[in-house]
């Protein structure tokens, strides 16, 4: 049981790290989430109402423990010799069977289930976590435009500058099993707020690289089931073209030189709205659409109403015809309410709307 001693030997009670508006409450808990997003800090904020002796932490992914399935048959045995409280078990590989333990946290990038677990889907950062984070700068515009630029993985914000686009280009290839998984998120991040389906977008790969269809599709489901990739529906129309998002928007800006600022933006507040846990589709003209809300949202970053009195009436017009009740315009740049006598529309700047 040598691996087993080397894994209860580590100490995290001295690791930093802030709180996040999430905790594990539950002594069955399974934590879900895409890479880099927090996963492993939440263990350590709830590790720390044990003493080191009283966990077994085993990370799967962990190089070092690469032959550990070999140690498996006896972790129920060394739980019980150890007389441990608390198994973590890290990126959980179903080759290992749930022994018996008090307090058992499961960590996976993919959504999985257990009996008597509770699930805890894990996002990045929001604008309010991330102004709890960002200790360095005092003024919110600037916490903004690096919210925007360089994304919202909690390990990016201490990041020296010139280290954080790298730093992204580098989880992207660690999340890619070759060349070709690396292609596949590379053509989708470059989709993002982009209305394409699956099958455009492998015609788009295969003029570029060798490929067959049933691996595109594969691992597009694949980062779907990670929460790496979402797929929006049209709202009453779910044969129509899909629209496209990323767990971090940053990534695009990682990828490429393009400057595709309206899309990134619209990205940030489609994850905004996830941690909402509420349907989210789209329409013409809107970007989302909050049917249990009665809400629309549209994203126009410099708004204003002289310019986007066309836009505005076409906008107008989708939401009458699905009874929207009301309209948020989120900006950048200004507050405004705009008369219309059928439904309550007003513009709200970014980081006030991401604060109510």
């Amino acid at each position: 049981m040598k691996l087993l001693e080397e894994n209860y030997q580590l100490n995290f009670s001295k690791i930093n790290f802030l709180e996040r508006k999430t905790k594990i409450e539950n002594k069955k808990t399974i934590i879900c989430g895409a890479s880099k997003v927090g996963k492993s800090y939440l263990i350590f904020d709830y590790l720390r109402n044990f003493k080191s002796e009283e966990y077994l932490y085993i990370d799967f992914f962990d190089f070092r423990n690469r032959t550990i399935f070999e140690e498996l048959d006896f972790l129920e045995e060394f739980i019980f010799s150890k007389d441990i409280k608390v198994l973590i078990l890290e990126n959980f590989n179903y080759e290992c069977k749930i022994p018996n333990c008090e307090n058992i946290i499961l960590t996976s990038q993919k959504n999985i289930k257990h009996k008597d677990f509770k699930i805890i889907e894990l996002f990045a950062l929001d604008f309010e976590e991330y102004l709890l984070f960002d200790n360095k700068n005092q003024n919110i515009t600037q916490s903004f435009n690096n919210f925007l630029k360089y994304g919202n993985l909690p390990l990016s914000i201490n990041l020296e500058e010139h280290k954080k686009v790298l730093k992204l280009q580098e989880i992207l290839k660690l999340n890619s099993k070759d060349n070709t998984s690396y292609e596949i998120s590379k053509i989708l991040i470059e989709n993002i707020d982009e209305k394409k389906s699956i099958f455009q977008l492998f015609n788009q790969l295969k003029s570029k690289i060798k490929i067959s269809k049933d691996r595109f599709y594969e691992e597009c489901k694949e980062l779907e089931d990670k929460n790496s990739i979402f797929f929006i529906e049209k709202y009453n129309q779910e044969k129509s073209l899909k629209k496209i998002y990323s767990y971090n928007y940053a990534f695009l800006g990682a990828i490429s030189f393009s400057k595709k600022f309206k899309q990134e933006f619209t990205n940030m507040i489609f994850l905004e709205l996830l941690k909402e846990n509420k349907t989210i589709y789209y329409l013409d003209n809107i970007d989302f659409y909050i049917k249990e809300d009665n809400l629309a949202i549209v994203c126009i970053p410099f708004f204003n109403i002289d310019l986007n009195s066309n836009l505005l009436k076409k906008i107008i017009k989708t939401a009458l015809e699905v009874d929207i009740e009301k309209i948020e315009i989120i900006t950048i740049s200004n507050n405004q309410k705009i008369d219309n006598k059928k439904i309550h529309i007003e513009t709200i700047v970014f980081y006030e709307w991401a604060l109510i």
